[in-house]
Order: C-alpha cells, then structure tokens, then sequence
C-alpha cells in the first residue's frame, strides 16, 4: 500500500525524557543539490529511529545497520518529500521488515515512494529513542517541510530549512514559497533550539547568525532583482543571467527557481506584475 494513512496510536502523549544518543550518517550522495551529501540522523534507544531515509545507497543502509549495533530499526521520520531524504524509504523496508514510515502529507509526491506513510502533523509527538520529538511545521523549501524537536534537550532536525555556508533553493515549481520559508526561519528560531542538525553541511551553533544572515541575504537579492527590473519588462531568464552571473548548468537552474521565488513573492506583495511572461516593477 502507498500514499498516506493516519495511524493515531503512532502519536504518544506528552512526556519528557532526553534522546539517548544522536548518530550522524551520511547518505553517501555527493552531487551539485545535494554539497557534500544528506545527513540522516539515528537516534538510539529503546525505539531506534532515522531521521530522514537518504536515497538507499548500500553504504548508507549498511551505516545504519552497523550505528544499530543488532539492535532492530523502528521507525523513520522523514523531513520532506524530496528524493534526497525519501527515496530510500523502500530499500530501508527491504533491510527491516515492519519498519514505519513518517512525513507530513505530500499527495503529489507521496506515492511514487512505494512505503506506506503515516500522516504527520504539526504539533504531533513522536516517540524515538527513550524520548520523543515534536513535529514543527516548517513550508517553503517544500509545502510538507517540517522539523523534528527534540523540547528537553533543545535539539532541533532542521532539515533543509537551513545549510550553514549556503543557501537553500526554493522551487516554485515544486510548491515552494519563500513568504513561507521566511516565515518558517522566525519560527525556528523562537523555538530557542541550543543544537541545530541539518539535512546537509555541518551542525549549525549559531541559529540567530546564520537566520540573520540568510533573511539579508535573500533582501539583499530581492535588491538585486527590482533593480534589472527597472523600468522595463524582463523575463526570468535574463534575470538569472544578470544576479547569478557566475553559475551555470544544475546550479542555474537552482538559481532560476530562486529568481521565481522572489518574483512571486513580489507579485503577491504588489511590487511587480507579469504580462504575457515578462516581470517588471509597479511604480
């Protein structure tokens, strides 16, 4: 069976007990989207839990097995639908049969997975390890973004919400909303997490600077943007070509969703308009 389905006795009440221990392990999925590869996390204890699934790379299944120390895999809790984190959710059903599988609802995507998900919800508890996380709602990378917080020891599964050293693509095409990820940073960073683990790159120790950083960096863009703009109508591509001047192939077409991404959130703002597939500013 594929697609979603809400298991409620899944969810467990409120109830305060520290994660054991926290395992990075790699997806082993180098590439332009993905920088050095995904991080999946496993968290021991007496419900073994991963945290995002990878792609099912042999090294990353046998990591896995070899973090649980013959202990038997639980449950995965996946951040979002993106391949990067979910694709290897049936080659990890293969290694462990009854393993259970969960992410916020993606009906677009959801199927092509061929696991049966449970339905996640914000403010949903789930337990892992000896403890348990809180699932934390965060759109804009993807619609079914979310978090996983861990409120005892501040610990924060932040996903792709943040990258320490780059920035994070917002596809337009693919539900993607950078009203929301904006949105989606002040809330994180209210949480007041003291540890912050990211789908990719190195544990972030400094939340605010890197917040702060990455709200000026998108202002600093959107600068950028309204000035081609000017006075005349410009399509998307000519607006790629100009701010990201300096990146080609895979990497444009990133920047191009970028570029979509703050045109949309202008328009909605009503500081620009598209006619006939050409931008240009409202004066």
């Amino acid at each position: 069976m594929t697609g979603i389905e809400v298991d409620v006795n899944y969810l467990l009440p409120y109830r305060i007990v520290n994660l054991v221990a926290v395992t990075l392990i790699s997806g082993f999925n180098p590439g332009p989207y993905t920088g050095s590869g995904n991080n999946t996390y496993l968290i021991s204890g007496s419900e073994p839990a991963l945290i995002d699934a990878g792609i099912g790379h042999p090294k990353h299944l046998a990591a896995v097995r070899d973090a649980l120390a013959g202990n038997a895999l639980t449950r995965v809790l996946v951040t979002h639908g993106h391949p990067d984190h979910a694709a290897g959710a049936s080659h990890l059903a293969g290694r462990w049969p009854g393993l259970r599988f969960a992410k916020m609802p993606w009906l677009d995507v959801d199927n092509q997975f061929a696991v049966p998900w449970v339905a996640l919800a914000d403010g949903d508890q789930i337990s892992v390890g000896d403890g348990y996380v809180r699932v934390i709602h965060t759109p804009g990378h993807s619609p079914d973004h979310v978090c996983f917080f861990d409120e005892e020891t501040r610990t924060l599964f932040c996903g792709d919400l943040l990258i320490k050293g780059a920035s994070v693509v917002i596809p337009v095409s693919r539900g993607g909303s950078l009203t929301a990820y904006l949105r989606s940073l002040e809330l994180i960073q209210a949480l007041e997490p003291t540890r912050v683990l990211p789908a990719h790159g190195p544990e972030i120790d400094d939340l605010s600077s890197v917040v702060q950083q990455y709200v000026a960096h998108r202002q600093h863009r959107e600068i950028e943007i309204l000035n081609v703009l000017g006075d005349r109508p410009v399509g998307v591509d000519a607006i790629v070509v100009q701010v990201y001047s300096s990146l080609s192939g895979a990497l444009q077409r990133m920047a191009r969703e970028n570029v979509l991404a703050h045109l949309v959130k202008l328009r909605d703002e009503g500081r620009v308009r598209k006619d006939d597939g050409l931008w240009s500013s409202i004066r």
